[in-house]
């Protein structure tokens, strides 16, 4: 295999048939030492992350290809911390796509004149630009459209599959008396096909149990236990 890229929270080798082999680290994002699912930065580590987001994205990408939403995933080894993936091509540089459920992080700190903090969102959908030199800037479906990055038809159906598996993650959590507030999302062209990528852990959401906010590393044991 052959490193090809080195990533905040992950590392992604190249594998002989074509696939990708992708590593996880024990590294999330946040500021000031402090877990956030919103920052471009790694904020600190936690032993065992790595093992954790591979359990959670493997059970979460299982179920959304159940429901029909197509996926990267082929495989995963746990134990490894580590998942095979089917390659990928980004939409430019790459996007993030967050579905917004309450008014909290960035949302109320950019909206906080108008908006209540935790107030309900009706899954809002917004769109930022992977750019760290810029601050991962939102961009609108205007301007992926005229700079090439995204049809306006492509984006409907991003905006679509996004709620669709916000949907599916948010009744997970209900199941288990936990309420999600926000979750961040990464999507590639697989075969032409507009596809989730990435993962789905506890590093790229932001939900809540009985009045608090639930750790990362808690998430595994509340949905399986």
């Amino acid at each position: 295999m052959k490193l090809v890229y080195e990533g905040k929270t992950k590392n992604v080798y190249s594998m002989d048939d074509g696939n990708y082999y992708l590593k996880f680290k024990d590294d999330v994002t946040g500021q000031d030492g402090k877990f956030d699912p919103g920052a471009n930065t790694v904020g600190l580590s936690i032993e065992g992350m790595g093992k954790n987001c591979v359990r959670l994205t493997k059970f979460f990408f299982e179920k959304i290809e159940k429901a029909g939403i197509p996926t990267h995933y082929v495989s995963a080894d746990v134990d490894d911390s580590s998942m095979v993936v089917k390659p990928a091509v980004a939409f430019g540089q790459g996007l993030e796509v967050i579905c917004r459920l309450k008014a909290v992080g960035s949302f109320f700190r950019r909206y906080g004149g108008y908006a209540k903090q935790g107030q309900d969102l009706d899954y809002f959908v917004e769109v930022t630009l992977k750019d760290n030199d810029r601050e991962d800037p939102p961009i609108s479906k205007d301007a992926l459209s005229m700079l090439g990055i995204l049809t306006e038809e492509e984006y409907e159906t991003l905006k679509e599959l996004t709620k669709r598996i916000t949907t599916i993650v948010k009744d997970t959590l209900a199941e288990k008396g936990a309420e999600l507030y926000d979750i961040k999302f990464e999507f590639g062209r697989v075969d032409g096909k507009i596809t989730l990528i990435d993962e789905i852990s506890g590093g790229n959401m932001r939900a809540y149990k009985d009045g608090k906010v639930i750790d990362p590393m808690e998430l595994p044991n509340i949905l399986f236990n």
